[in-house]
C-alpha cells in the first residue's frame, strides 16, 4: 500500500512538472497566457478580446483588415460586389475550404452562419435591421439582401462574430449556444476546452498557409501576479498585456528594452470611459455632467496609473478609425469645472456627492478611481466630494442597464474596424423620450442617454459614403459630446510579450493577435 502510494505521488509530481514547465520542455507547442476565463466558444455569444483571439485561430472572416488597415478577402474570392441601388451585395466564395468536421464551406455554410447570429447573438445590434435576407444563388456564391443601402457592412463582413461555422456539426444548435466546442474553417481546431485551459491543434486540412508552431495551449490564470511570474520564470511563452496590471506591463517594457523579452503591438482601439447615468441626479443635469468632465485630468492618470503607456483621449472613436485627430469632448479645467459648479448652487458650503464605480478585478480602473479622488481633492474639495466603489466585472455589465451605477468606469472595443462599431453601441436608442432612452444600446452602456437627432444621422449615414458618410459620424460624436454622457479616458493598444525564443508578436489591423504566426526560433 505505501509503495502504491508514493508510486501515486511520483507520477503526480512528473505530470506536475510536464505542465508548470511547458515553455522548457522538446516540444514545438507554445503557452500563451492571459488573465481571467474564456466562457464561450461560440461566436454568437463571444464578446471578449481574449474570445476573440481565441476565434480567430479556429475559424476565418469572409475579410479581414491587415496590418495597415486595408480590408483584404479571407474566405472571399474577391471583394464585395455592390448593386446600382446599393441593396444587393455579392460576394463570390473561395472552393476547396472545409470545416473541422470535413464538411465543406459553401454559401449555405456563410447563410447558416449569419442568420444563426442575427437570430440568437448577443450582440446581433450590430447587424440590426440592416440584412433583409440572403441568398445562394450558386454553391459559391452568396447575396446578401439589404433593408437599405449601408456603408457599413464592409467592415461588418470582418467581424469575428460572424465567422461560420459548419451546418452539419451546429444542427442541433441553431438555436442555442455551444459553448466548449467550435468547429470552424481555421489554422487550428479544438482539441480540448475548459474556461481556465484550452488546447488547439494545427488544421491539417488547412487551406491557407499554415501555422508556424505544432499547437497552442492558451491558458488563463486568476491573478496578474501569478501571470506575470510565469512569464518571469519562462513557464509559459507568451503573455497578452491586457491581462496584467500597468506596473507590471511597465517591468515588461523595460525588460523588452533591454533584449530580455520581445513586446509586440496592435492599433489603439481599446478606449477607457466613464459612464454617467443621464437619467437621474446627480447627472441628469447636463451642466453637472460637463463639470464632472473638466475635473478629470487624463495627463496625470495616464502617467500614474499608465506610466505613459496609455495615451489620454478627448474622444470615443479612436484616431485610426476616422483619420483625424480633432477632440470634441472637454478638456481638463478645475477652473471652469468650479465655475460651472457655483452657477448650479454647489461649492459655497454645499458638496456635490460624485459616487464612481470601478471594476473591482481590473487593477488600472481602481488606480483610476484613486487618481480621480486625489487630484478633486487637491483641486476642488470646495465643491465635489467623490466616492469611490469596486465591484467585479461580470457584476458591473449585468447592472448597467438596470441603472445602479451613477458614474462607471469600463473598457469598449468596438465588434467591428469603423466609426460606427464605437458609436452606435454606446449612443444608438430604439426608444427616447426628451433625451432620454428608454430601450437600445444606451441603457446598456449605462448612460441612458438619446438624441433625436443622432438617430437622424445614424440613418443618414447608413446610405452614404466615403468622406460624407465620415462626416455625419463625426457630427454623432461632436453631438454627443456636448451633452456628456461619458467621459474618454485614455486610448491603448493591444502589446503581447514573448520570451526571446519565440517570435516577436504580430497583430492584425483590428487588434486581434496571429497565434499561427508565433514560432520558437532558438531552441
Amino acid at each position: 500500500m505505501q509503495n502504491k502510494f508514493l508510486l501515486s505521488i511520483l507520477f503526480f509530481l512528473i505530470s506536475l512538472s510536464q505542465y508548470s514547465c511547458g515553455s522548457q520542455n522538446n516540444s514545438k507547442r507554445i503557452i500563451v497566457a492571459s488573465a481571467g476565463k474564456i466562457e464561450s466558444l461560440d461566436p454568437a455569444r463571444a464578446d471578449s478580446l481574449k474570445e476573440f483571439h481565441l476565434l480567430a485561430s479556429l475559424g476565418d472572416t469572409l475579410y479581414e483588415l491587415n496590418n495597415e488597415g486595408i480590408l483584404i478577402p479571407k474566405l472571399a474570392l474577391g471583394m464585395p460586389i455592390f448593386s446600382k441601388d446599393n441593396l444587393k451585395i455579392t460576394i463570390n466564395l473561395k472552393e476547396n475550404i472545409f470545416f473541422h468536421d470535413g464538411t465543406q464551406f459553401d454559401s449555405k455554410a456563410m447563410k447558416f452562419s449569419i442568420e444563426r447570429f442575427k437570430r440568437i447573438g448577443i450582440k446581433k445590434y450590430i447587424l440590426g435591421d440592416k440584412i433583409k435576407s440572403i441568398d445562394t444563388p450558386s454553391d459559391f456564391t452568396i447575396v446578401i439582401n439589404l433593408n437599405k443601402p449601408s456603408s457599413s457592412i464592409n467592415a461588418l463582413l470582418t467581424s469575428i462574430n460572424l465567422t461560420p461555422i459548419s451546418p452539419a456539426f451546429y444542427k442541433d444548435y441553431s438555436d442555442k449556444f455551444l459553448n466548449d466546442n467550435f468547429i470552424g474553417t481555421g489554422k487550428y481546431f479544438v482539441e480540448s476546452f475548459t474556461n481556465e485551459r484550452q488546447v488547439i491543434e494545427p488544421n491539417p486540412r488547412y487551406w491557407g498557409e499554415k501555422p508556424k508552431n505544432e499547437g497552442i495551449n492558451l491558458i488563463q490564470y486568476s491573478n496578474t501576479s501569478s501571470l506575470f511570474g510565469a512569464l518571469r520564470s519562462k513557464q509559459i511563452d507568451v503573455l497578452l498585456s491586457n491581462s496584467i496590471d500597468d506596473t507590471q506591463r511597465h517591468q515588461l517594457m523595460l525588460l523588452s528594452n533591454k533584449n530580455k523579452l520581445k513586446v509586440g503591438f496592435g492599433p489603439e482601439t481599446e478606449i477607457s470611459i466613464i459612464s454617467l447615468r443621464t437619467n437621474s441626479y446627480p447627472f441628469d443635469n447636463k451642466n453637472i455632467r460637463l463639470a464632472i468632465s473638466k475635473s478629470i485630468n487624463r495627463k496625470i492618470i495616464s502617467e500614474k496609473v499608465s506610466y505613459n503607456m496609455r495615451k489620454p483621449l478627448r474622444t470615443i472613436v479612436p484616431e485610426i478609425f476616422k483619420d483625424t485627430n480633432e477632440d470634441f469632448w472637454s478638456e481638463y479645467n478645475p477652473i471652469e469645472a468650479k465655475i460651472i459648479l457655483e452657477k448650479e448652487g454647489y461649492c459655497n458650503g454645499k458638496i456635490l456627492n460624485f459616487p464612481l464605480t470601478y471594476r473591482s478585478n481590473v487593477n488600472s480602473d481602481k488606480l483610476i478611481s484613486l487618481t480621480i479622488q486625489e487630484d478633486i481633492k487637491n483641486n476642488l474639495s470646495d465643491c465635489i466630494s467623490i466616492q469611490i466603489n469596486g465591484v467585479e466585472s461580470t457584476t458591473m455589465y449585468e447592472n448597467l442597464s438596470k441603472g445602479l451605477y451613477p458614474a462607471a468606469i469600463y473598457d469598449w472595443t468596438g465588434l467591428y474596424p469603423d466609426p460606427e462599431g464605437y458609436l452606435k453601441p454606446l449612443l444608438s436608442c430604439n426608444d427616447i423620450e426628451e433625451n432620454q432612452c428608454k430601450k437600445g444600446e444606451s441603457v446598456a452602456s449605462g448612460s441612458f442617454w438619446g438624441s433625436k437627432q443622432v438617430e437622424s444621422l445614424f440613418k443618414d449615414a447608413e446610405s452614404t459614403y466615403g468622406n460624407n458618410r465620415l462626416k455625419k459620424l463625426i457630427k454623432i460624436e461632436m453631438l454627443a459630446s456636448e451633452s456628456v454622457p461619458y467621459i474618454p479616458i485614455w486610448v491603448d493598444s493591444q502589446k503581447a510579450w514573448s520570451q526571446i525564443s519565440i517570435s516577436r508578436p504580430v497583430f492584425n489591423g483590428s487588434g486581434i493577435i496571429s497565434l499561427s504566426d508565433l514560432e520558437i526560433i532558438n531552441e
